[in-house]
């Protein structure tokens, strides 16, 4: 069945982008979604209009240079537009934003995802499976305070599916997991009550663990390409390369993404604090300010490491966590101050 032409609400438009809006920009600019991003186009939809144009944004009060990484459209953004010329004007403040330092190249910043309702955290039951890296999605989904689901997929492939499960649910009091065969519409079916109107659901997840099945499942269709993995390890190769959302016959988005094996952080101190808070918690009992929690006398970490309180695997995940985020953080600073001091140069 077709579906009829979307309207801004069906896009997913809120109050919260309608009062960004001046009385001035409503009479001479429309607001679109970003649907897809391309090198310098992204593919837009509004009410009455469905296009392809430059990405590019006028430098703010004209100065070459003065643009910050972070403005630049991401899948998922609302953009003001000239109706006639189909020129961006800015992009509206977002709700939230999912973004990583880019696979190798730390100096730059790569945008997934923003505007985003619900978090598919997509992994399978066979050798991709693996506790830290959905820990990292998960520091990523409550930095950005964006609800996390874990789905398992594959499961009509696990003879212990069920102890996949076990294993993520443990990462978090309350954690939603599904364990789904995402080439099964029946079983697929219960996460489309994520994916109501005007919601917009986002995929992330390793390549070949079914992301790309999965919408199609949901879709009802199989317009999008996907790939068999190595039965050797378990690995896929990237078949989506654009990031790009997916209209739902019940009204909702999903936004498929390439896949990620290498996911670095940055600035998300917020959500290792959440993800890790049994562990934060006993921090603030350690004896001194400065506490490291490997050697110093009075340290409540590693008494409840001792006693068993805590687990020796996921105190080290923490503190790897913690580690990266300050050096790329750290790094993150420095480039947007270079950043700012080159274009006042200019």
């Amino acid at each position: 069945m077709e579906l009829p032409p979307p309207t801004l609400a069906d896009l997913g438009w809120t109050p919260f982008q309608a009062a960004q809006m001046s009385p001035e920009e409503e009479r001479h600019f429309v607001p679109v979604r970003v649907m897809a991003v391309y090198r310098g186009l992204v593919t837009i939809a509004g009410e009455g209009l469905d296009a392809l144009i430059s990405s590019r944004l006028p430098d703010p009060a004209g100065i070459p240079g003065q643009r910050d990484e972070e403005d630049r459209a991401a899948v998922g953004d609302w953009l003001l537009i000239d109706p006639e010329t189909h020129e961006p004007l800015r992009i509206l403040e977002r709700m939230n934003l999912f973004k990583r330092p880019a696979p190798g190249d730390d100096r730059r910043t790569q945008l997934i995802a923003a505007n985003v309702d619900t978090l598919f955290i997509v992994t399978s039951c066979n050798q991709d499976f693996s506790v830290p890296r959905l820990e990292r999605y998960l520091v990523l989904a409550r930095e950005v305070g964006v609800r996390p689901v874990v789905v398992l997929t594959k499961i009509d492939l696990a003879e212990e599916a069920e102890e996949f499960a076990r294993a993520a649910r443990a990462l978090q009091p309350g954690l939603e997991v599904e364990l789904v065969n995402a080439r099964d519409p029946a079983s697929v079916s219960r996460l489309a009550d994520c994916c109501g109107p005007g919601q917009t659901v986002a995929l992330l997840g390793s390549s070949g663990v079914g992301k790309s099945t999965l919408v199609n499942t949901l879709r009802g269709s199989d317009t999008i390409a996907t790939q068999e993995v190595r039965e050797i390890d378990g690995k896929g190769r990237h078949t989506t390369t654009v990031r790009e959302m997916h209209r739902l016959a019940g009204g909702g988005w999903l936004m498929d993404t390439p896949g990620m094996r290498e996911f670095k952080i940055a600035e998300v101190d917020t959500g290792i604090a959440e993800v890790f808070d049994d562990i934060v918690a006993l921090t603030r009992d350690c004896r001194f300010a400065d506490c490291t929690h490997e050697t110093e006398p009075g340290c409540a970490v590693q008494a409840a490491l001792s006693d068993g309180t805590i687990d020796a695997g996921r105190l080290m995940r923490w503190q790897k966590l913690a580690a990266e985020d300050a050096i790329n953080t750290i790094a993150a600073a420095t480039r947007k101050s270079r950043m700012r001091k080159s274009g006042k140069k200019k």
